[in-house]
């Protein structure tokens, strides 16, 4: 079974062998092992949900992502506020499912 949907820091990602993906941040140094919870397993008919499976992934690297900017504003109330916003991801490649 290549394909899998996986679910870490709240979202859920469908991922194959092989594959990198940015996900939320994770605890672990780069080039370390983790095991992300699977959801589904397999694709079609042959598709298996749940059952405690889990993705084994290799920690890649850490990172952040691009600045989103956060505007708040009120009409005639000479009210403005603005503010960045960088989110944190951990890039991994996941090895076996």
């Amino acid at each position: 079974m290549s394909y899998a949907i996986i679910r870490t820091g709240g979202k859920q990602f469908p991922v194959e062998s092989g594959q990198s993906i940015r996900v939320p941040s994770i605890d672990g140094e780069a080039g370390s092992k983790v095991d992300i919870e699977a959801l589904v397993l397999g694709e079609g008919k042959n598709a298996k949900v749940g059952g405690g499976a889990t993705v084994s992934a290799t920690i890649v690297g850490h990172g952040r992502g691009d600045k989103v900017i956060v505007f708040k504003k009120k009409r005639r109330k000479q009210y403005k506020r603005k503010q960045g916003h960088r989110q944190g991801f951990t890039e991994i490649k996941i090895e076996k499912i």
